[in-house]
């Protein structure tokens, strides 16, 4: 693995000129479009609460994706490493905003790993494993609020 310092260069640019810039609160559009490298776009909003579009990626959702992906990548690297396959993944996770007066700010994201293994392979291994993806993961050692981990490890039939 690659250690150092690693550079990340995203741009992202508002495209929610309505012809009258930011006038007034209800006078622009959240929308933008986020771009790195030769990657596909990503439409982007604000959340709906907050006159976004429902239909775009907002800056909410794209945390909670980060941290599920990134738990995910280091789990399954963890995995082969350890010999147990894993013949899928999927994780319905979940972020919590709290959104005061004075300052909105994440409580928590909870990952729900649903991770088949091979029949043969050990499933409290397969479990214990996601403890050790959550102390590798970029995204959580970065976030100064609890990633909280619920698997399930089914083996295939």
């Amino acid at each position: 693995m690659a250690h150092g310092e690693h550079t990340y260069r995203v741009t992202v640019q508002w495209t929610g000129n309505r012809g009258s810039g930011t006038s007034g609160y209800r006078e622009y559009g959240r929308d933008h479009v986020i771009r790195a490298g030769g990657k596909p776009d990503i439409p982007g909003s604000s959340d709906p609460a907050f006159r976004g579009d429902a239909a775009r990626w907002n800056p909410e959702d794209l945390l909670v994706a980060s941290a599920c992906a990134c738990h995910k990548l280091w789990y399954l690297h963890l995995c082969a490493e350890a010999g147990i396959a894993v013949l899928a993944y999927e994780d319905e996770a979940e972020g919590t905003m709290a959104d005061t007066a004075q300052q909105g700010a994440f409580t928590k994201i909870v990952l729900r790993p649903r991770v088949t293994i091979r029949a043969s392979d050990n499933p409290g291994l397969a479990k214990h494993l996601h403890h050790a993806a959550h102390e590798q993961c970029y995204i959580a050692n970065s976030v100064n609020f609890p990633i909280i981990c619920e698997p399930v490890i089914e083996l295939a039939s």
